[in-house]
């Protein structure tokens, strides 16, 4: 459980990390160049690179994390990206943060222990029982 629970919060770290090397990246590049001068510029760039990979390994720890859980529960767990990205800022870049984004973050955090310590069960049934009750439900339509 241990394990599959370190792969749930990967996620909104790496999403963290891809954002800090595409930052990294927009710093190489010259905002004045025009399209065909600055893409080159991207394409090379070992910043541009290392967001790409990092972006594949977190879409396949992804695709893992919505194996194991409802939707409903793994979405939310990208909102601490959110909050992720704001410390990161202001850590590693320096970047300002004010009363209402740390206001705001609680409130993300708060959301989202809140959808995590959700009931598995909704009006009695088991989430394969209600899978199965709106799948039976779309194809009467």
């Amino acid at each position: 459980m241990t394990s599959m629970r370190l792969s749930w919060f990967a996620v909104p770290v790496l999403n963290t990390l891809f954002q800090v090397f595409i930052k990294r990246a927009a710093a190489q590049l010259d905002p004045s160049a025009a399209w065909r001068d600055w893409l080159p510029q991207a394409l090379v760039s070992h910043w541009i690179l290392a967001a790409i990979v990092v972006e594949i390994v977190c879409f396949a720890i992804w695709m893992t994390v919505l194996a194991e859980l409802d939707l409903g529960k793994a979405f939310p767990l990208s909102g601490i990206s959110y909050v992720l990205v704001i410390a990161t800022g202001w850590f590693v870049f320096g970047e300002p943060v004010v009363a209402l984004q740390l206001v705001g973050s609680g409130l993300i955090l708060f959301g989202v222990w809140l959808i995590a310590g959700s009931s598995n069960t909704q009006e009695g049934h088991a989430p394969s029982e209600r899978t199965s009750e709106l799948a039976g439900a779309g194809r009467r339509h």
